[in-house]
Parts: structure tokens; sequence; C-alpha cells
């Protein structure tokens, strides 16, 4: 919690605030728990979810109903009835965390700006996935910004960036929660600014430093492991999409033949050399599989059909050596 906070100014500032993600619900607590006036909350509809398709809340949504918000949940963002809804809560400020593209119509509806906060250092790793691409190309630093919406998305003008090291080992679902945390106080820092008067946003341009690099969304088919990359860039790819959208290899298996789908989440690196481009090894520390220079240990995955386990749990029930890697002619 920020000690400088000018509670008179939060209290008179009147947001709205839209996400859906369990992301967004951390800033959005963030906002509440000091004061901010929240007049709406906008996230998304509710949807079939799980073996009885029973409609599901979002997590924001869940958030909203139990501190008594008043909710809107929006299909159609241009609707005239929403956006009718939307001008009737006369809010000042727009915050807007992990949702989806507005309309012009809605951003520039409030007077004092729509803020967007983005996992990433920008102009660095603008799109859908900044915080699996910063692990995925092997990134030491990141951190979150906060900015005003325009036309183009993530380009507005800069309010704060602030930065974390990325360790070694840290996967995606880990750098996370810790951006969670530094983009709750971040955002509370930049609305504070906003409510007191105190702000001006930087132009991206003005802190382009060479070519800049991008954060598409990621789909399954790409998070197969190509293992014929040195280890440090399969570590990295691995390690970038765990535990979601989770990479994944094919095995074959020796004698049937069979091939089976295999997700990785957890791994390290080692510095044995590869005596084969497709035998996996077994090690005191887990299973080792070839890289085109070193093995990578695996330590935690999750079997076709199965659930996810440690390296020891497969062992227990299969042996890793009766598979191989599959290697595509």
């Amino acid at each position: 919690m920020m000690k400088d906070l000018d509670i008179q100014h939060l209290e008179n500032l009147k947001i709205v605030f839209m996400g859906t993600p369990e992301f967004a619900v951390t800033i959005l607590d963030t906002l509440v728990k000091n004061n901010c006036n929240i007049v709406g909350v906008i996230t998304a509809p509710d949807k079939p979810a799980g073996r009885g398709q029973k409609l599901a809340q979002s997590d924001v949504k869940k958030y909203a109903d139990e501190h008594s918000l008043h909710t809107l949940q929006p299909t159609n963002l241009k609707d005239e009835t929403f956006i009718t809804e939307l001008q009737a809560l006369n809010a000042d400020l727009f915050v807007v965390v992990a949702f989806r593209m507005l309309p012009e119509v809605v951003w520039a509806m409030p007077p004092k700006g729509t803020i967007n906060l983005h996992a990433s250092i920008l102009p660095n790793y603008r799109g859908a996935a900044p915080i699996n691409w910063a692990i995925i190309n092997g990134e030491t630093e990141t951190g979150v910004t906060t900015f005003f919406i325009e036309k183009e998305i993530d380009t507005g003008k800069i309010i704060e960036r602030n930065t974390l090291a990325i360790g070694e080992n840290e996967t995606v679902g880990e750098l996370h929660d810790r951006l969670m945390q530094l983009g709750a106080s971040t955002t509370l820092s930049t609305v504070n600014k906003i409510a007191s008067g105190d702000v001006s946003g930087i132009p991206q341009i003005e802190l382009t430093e060479g070519e800049l690099k991008n954060a598409p969304k990621i789909f399954k088919p790409t998070c197969e492991v190509d293992f014929s990359r040195p280890v440090q860039i399969v570590h990295n790819f691995i390690r970038g999409l765990s535990p979601y959208p989770a990479a994944w290899c094919s095995l074959k298996h020796k004698e049937s033949g069979e091939v089976k789908t295999f997700k990785l989440f957890a791994c390290s690196k080692t510095a044995e050399k590869v005596a084969s481009t497709t035998e996996i090894k077994l090690s005191p520390e887990g299973l080792l599989f070839p890289c085109s220079d070193c093995y990578l240990l695996i330590t935690e995955l999750q079997p076709e059909g199965k659930r996810r386990m440690d390296w020891k749990a497969f062992q227990a029930g299969n042996d890793i050596k009766d598979y191989e890697l599959r290697i595509e002619n």
C-alpha cells in the first residue's frame, strides 16, 4: 500500500474498472482497499463451462458481487443500451486490466481518459501474451506499464513503468503472480497521480530503441517443443509456456510404436553433452531430454490422458527408457 496517497483525491475520482481474469482482480482489490470510488465494473458475460456447461462468472464478476459493486456485462461494447448505461455512471476515469479491445466511443468517454495496465515494459512486447514472450525470448528483466489508451493497441502515452528481474528457472505462472502484485501498486500509483492532477504521458516513440519485440497470441500448434534447438532456447520455451498453455512434445513407445503427447512444465538446464538426439535418459534428479547440445532436465510433466505429475510419479508407473523423441522425417 502506498504511503503518500491523497485519500480525498481518490474518493472524489469516480472510476469504472474493466477486466476479466484473476490478474485483474488483484488490481481491482487494491483500488477498493485504498478507498477508490469504483462506480462501475465492466466484465465478460457469464459463459457455459465444464462438462455440465453451467454458466460460469469471470473472476472479476465474482469479486464485484462479493463487494456489492455495480456490474455491467455487455456482449457488444458498441451496443447503444450499454453505452447509455456507461455514460450514466458519469465516471471521471476508466481503468482497464486484461480486458477486450475497446471501441473509441468507450475509451474516449471519461474526461480524465482511459488507462490500461500492460504486463511488459512498453513499447516492447505489445500484444496478447507479453509475459510468455518475455520468458520465451530469454529476457532477464520485464515489468509493467500504465498508459493512456488510444486508437492503436498498446501504443498510447506512457504514465508509469516499473521493472523486476526474471529468475533463471522462473515459469510464466510464477512471473504472472509477481507482475500481478507489481501491477497493483503501479496502477494505484497512476490513479493517485491522475486524481491529484499530477500526470503527463510520454509518447512511446520517445522511449523506442531499436527494433521492437512483439507479443502475439499463442496457439496450441506453436507450443510444440523443438528439441533440435540448443538447451537454453528449449529451456526458455518450456518455462515460458508453463503452466499455460503448456509446451508439449510427442514421444514414441519403442516397442509398440504408439505415439503419445506429453506436456512439459518444470525444467532446468544441464551441462551434460547429448549422446543421442532421440534417447531420453533417467537421472537421480529427473528425466533428461536431449537438445542439440546438452540435456534438459524435466521434473514435471503430464502424459496424454493423465494428470500433471512429478517425474518420480511418472516413473512409478512407467519407464521413460521405453520412449524416445519422435523425430519428423
